[in-house]
């Protein structure tokens, strides 16, 4: 289990250096959603395997990244 935090921090710090340099020389979005350093809300998800995870359970490990990643493929 440590293993797939490990590895999801890590493709979510990917993710978060991807989006940045793709954004590099475009014009900035609207803003939404919380500020950034903002508290974010409790809430759960489920994971790959179907089983609920809540952001309170990572927290416990220590500081959380997150990275919502959009596909039409999923």
């Amino acid at each position: 289990m440590r293993h797939i935090a490990t590895y999801a921090r890590a493709c979510g710090l990917l993710l978060v250096m991807l989006a940045a340099s793709s954004a590099y020389g475009q014009p900035p979005e609207a803003k939404t959603g919380l500020r950034v350093g903002t508290k974010a809300p409790a809430f759960a998800l489920k994971d790959q395997n179907g089983k609920e995870r809540t952001l309170d359970e990572f927290l416990k490990k220590g500081k959380v990244a997150l990275v919502f990643y959009r596909s039409a493929s999923w």
